[in-house]
């Protein structure tokens, strides 16, 4: 059996190209450090040099495993820069790990670039899973995940919002969106204008010490929440897909409806309607508040 496993383990080797240069991108803790699993720590010790987002929170990580190795910053904001000079490194036959600050890099974090780059050059490159908050949080919300769509954070002005909400409506699956404890509020309660009759759950602390999974149907837990007063914690929030009848209704009324709000403007208006009612109607229509659809209006 012992020989059988070192050959397979000599086979991988030879797969990766020997002792050569690899790029490895390292799922870390999202929450609990004792997720990190023995091949995550394996990985890093065995790193030429470790990129982070942030250098201080991966210091802990390390120190916590009693892990020695260089650390350099390729956040979001330096990344694009530092491309040319990794791949170098990984050609040269440098391991070069690369990690978040949690769960999985390339999921609403750097890394995408690299791993796209280094592709396109022909270099070795090797996920190491770990924990991630979006399906953790599937899991925990008990919602029906045969299909998902992953959007990340939404965005932060109510009116754009709420026409992004519009635009995911007819996904024929669960909608999962990252939050701050501090929006979260607001972003249910779009959630709610945008999908009244949809059960959503809402995931935070995943992993730790107060994990909790609240769910509801969309207005009665933006309600819950909003009574609660401050949220603490990274959140993620769950949708539950469209039932067949929504999804029928979603699909006709893209088919039959006008395309543009200009469009639904000018035919309501021709057919007579009175300004305020086509307001009120068209901004649950396009999903967008009813001040900007009768400023166009008038």
């Amino acid at each position: 059996m012992k020989n059988n496993v070192e050959a397979t383990d000599v086979a991988e080797k030879d797969a990766r190209g020997g002792e050569g240069g690899m790029l490895s991108l390292v799922g870390t803790p999202i929450g609990n450090l004792s997720d990190a699993s023995p091949r995550v720590l394996e990985t890093l010790r065995g790193a030429d040099v470790l990129l982070c987002e942030d250098t201080r929170v991966t210091s802990k990580l390390l120190a916590r495993f009693g892990i020695r190795v260089a650390l350099e910053r390729c956040d979001e904001n330096v990344i694009a820069s530092r491309v040319e000079g990794v791949l170098a490194r990984v050609a040269g036959g440098a391991r070069v790990a690369f990690v978040s600050d949690a769960g999985m890099p390339g999921v609403s974090d750097p890394g995408q670039r690299l791993v796209d780059a280094a592709i396109d050059e022909g270099l070795p490159v090797e996920v190491i899973p770990g924990p991630s908050a979006v399906t953790c949080a599937l899991v925990a919300s008990g919602l029906a995940m045969d299909h998902f769509f992953f959007e990340g954070f939404l965005p932060r002005k109510a009116g754009e919002r709420a026409r992004r909400l519009a635009e995911l409506a007819p996904i024929p699956g669960a909608l999962v969106f990252y939050e701050s404890p501090h929006r979260v509020v607001a972003t249910l309660d779009s959630i709610a204008e945008a999908f009244p009759a949809r059960r959503v759950a809402l995931v935070r602390e995943l992993t730790k010490l107060h994990e909790e999974c609240v769910r509801d149907l969309s207005g009665e837990l933006a309600r819950r929440i909003r009574e609660r007063g401050e949220v603490r914690g990274e959140c993620v929030v769950v949708v539950e897909g469209p039932s067949a009848e929504e999804l029928s209704c979603l699909r006709a009324a893209c088919a039959s409806g006008p395309a543009t709000l200009e469009e639904a403007i000018a035919e309501g208006l021709d057919a007579g309607e009175p300004k305020s009612a086509l307001a009120k109607r068209l901004a649950k229509q396009f999903g967008i508040p009813k001040s900007e659809v009768y400023d166009k209006l008038v």
